[in-house]
């Protein structure tokens, strides 16, 4: 199996990155192949365009690098989105990919006078928010319930996609961050992503 593990963060240094990278060390471990696609190092832009709203109404084919990363998610079984939570939500560079990338036509079909059509039924999704409150403070205001309705259904049950896994790894900033990297990395051994 071969995974895309998407990582949204700017600073290579971060909790963010080590988790993306303890998940791949997993996946080699269990024999499964990965790519990692590190949005801030490759420059990815993710100001959506008149150029994706063209592509968005089926006007214009869609831009090269918006090509690009569908391309990759194309080769994969299933996709990580490794992530920061800003403001309950994922931070603006991986929204903005999803804005760009997830198209119509390519993630799913949809035009006035026709039924939606899901696109993505064959893609696994495994979903790691990195956020520095604590589980109290997601379950007073219910921002996990939020974010599982915005991101886990909102945009990938649209698409067709599955996903099989939705982990917010909470109090980043301040317990001890080798409890978060073994759990990511027992996840690539164990295969979770490709099962459910």
């Amino acid at each position: 199996m071969h995974a895309l593990i998407v990582v949204a963060h700017h600073d290579p240094q971060s909790l963010t990155h080590s988790l993306a990278t303890q998940l791949a060390e997993g996946l080699a471990l269990s024999g499964d192949t990965f790519d990692i696609a590190d949005l801030a190092a490759e420059g990815f832009d993710p100001r959506f365009t008149l150029a994706d709203h063209a592509a968005h109404r089926t006007q214009a084919t869609p831009p090269a690098d918006v090509l690009a990363e569908q391309a990759r998610i194309d080769r994969a079984d299933a996709l990580v989105l490794v992530f920061p939570v800003y403001w309950w939500s994922m931070s603006a560079l991986l929204k903005g990919w999803i804005d760009r990338v997830f198209a119509n036509g390519w993630a799913f079909d949809f035009s006035l006078d026709a039924k939606l059509v899901k696109k993505l039924g064959h893609l696994h999704v495994q979903l790691i928010g990195v956020g520095g409150a604590d589980g109290g403070t997601y379950e007073r205001h219910g921002y996990a319930e939020a974010m599982r309705a915005q991101i886990d259904h909102g945009i990938f049950d649209y698409c067709g996609a599955r996903v099989v896994g939705s982990q917010l790894l909470l109090e980043s900033e301040t317990a001890e961050p080798q409890v978060h990297l073994a759990a990511v990395r027992a996840m690539g051994r164990d295969g979770v992503m490709f099962s459910r």
